[in-house]
């Protein structure tokens, strides 16, 4: 592990080294161009650089019609054959190797031993934990999960956790640097297999399995049902909020006093928790902290932004 300066602050970052260049890590590079960074790549793949490139080219359009940072120029993207000369120069590294366990420990000792000890090592990985994940690693401390959604360029939502060994500063570090870097970040509390945003989905993609598999929904109604249903108002409600709504004007607390029985019932193959006083006011709670504007208000926006998602999607396909 080489010697450096003391860790830039989070809005100084220049260099970020991409280590791994798929689909995700391509996603991540034009991502940190496009926010007017110097990108370092490596991927020991054969013809990594020509299909990283070409990957950045395709997304290059969106980005510029989403509108580019100061100094934004795939110019500012250089591939490395070596891993040590890769992460040499960097302020910050983002891994996004294959979902392998034994592959990511391994990478990331590698990358921890040729990083400057002040550098902060992210991971791309969908569902192992940080804790997982660090144990090969002398600098454990420095290593954080930073979980993108593809494709990292469009979709803005980062989840950032540490391991029982990440020290909270990198954590608080790193999901700064994020949101300097343009995204929208969520700074879990603590580790859980898959985080946040993929446990729900994997719920959700289950269920779909199992009523395909029990001839109880096509795939193609299993889509409609999301994308001219719950899903064009998770653009901008969250299933929290969406629920808050359904209790009218009496929000959550009327909603799961109201509701709350049919948690038992079989519309899912899913255990549903007990909803004890303790959840339930934990809910109710939550959703005051975190909007607590009336009911009524609430509703207004709902229906403003679903006209304005609905007439998009229409312009969009005529």
């Amino acid at each position: 592990m080489s010697e450096r300066q003391v860790r830039p602050a989070p809005q100084d970052v220049r260099t970020v080294a991409c280590i791994g260049a798929g689909v995700i890590g391509a996603g991540w590079v034009a991502h940190f161009l496009a926010q007017g960074y110097d990108v370092i790549a490596w991927d020991p793949a054969p013809e990594a650089e020509e299909r990283l490139r070409a990957l950045v080219d395709a997304a290059w359009p969106a980005l510029e019609s989403l509108g580019l940072a100061a100094g934004a120029d795939r110019s500012r993207l250089s591939v490395s054959e070596d891993l040590e000369q890769a992460v040499a120069g960097a302020d910050v590294v983002q891994e996004s190797a294959p979902e392998d366990l034994d592959l990511k420990i391994d990478l990331l000792a590698r990358i921890d031993a040729a990083t400057p000890r002040d550098v902060v090592i992210s991971s791309s990985t969908s569902g192992y934990t940080m804790t997982q994940m660090q144990v090969g690693a002398a600098g454990p401390e420095r290593l954080v999960v930073g979980h993108p959604f593809n494709p990292p360029y469009l979709i803005p939502l980062v989840e950032v956790v540490g391991g029982d060994r990440t020290a909270p500063d990198v954590v608080a570090w790193t999901s700064q640097f994020f949101e300097h870097a343009g995204k929208s970040v969520i700074t879990m509390d603590r580790e859980v297999p898959g985080f946040i945003a993929n446990r729900l989905q994997e719920a959700l993609w289950r269920e779909a399995l199992h009523m395909v598999d029990n001839g109880e929904a096509t795939v193609e109604q299993i889509d409609a049902s999301i994308t001219q249903g719950p899903g064009l108002r998770w653009a901008f409600h969250g299933p929290m909020l969406t629920f808050h709504l359904a209790g009218g004007h009496g929000g959550m607390a009327h909603m799961l006093d109201h509701f709350g029985p049919s948690l038992k019932a079989p519309w899912t193959r899913l255990d549903a928790p007990e909803l004890t006083p303790d959840l339930r006011d934990a809910v109710v709670e939550g959703v005051d902290r975190s909007d607590g504007r009336p009911v009524q208000e609430l509703v207004a926006e709902r229906d403003r932004l679903l006209i304005g998602v609905m007439r998009t999607l229409q312009e969009l396909r005529s």
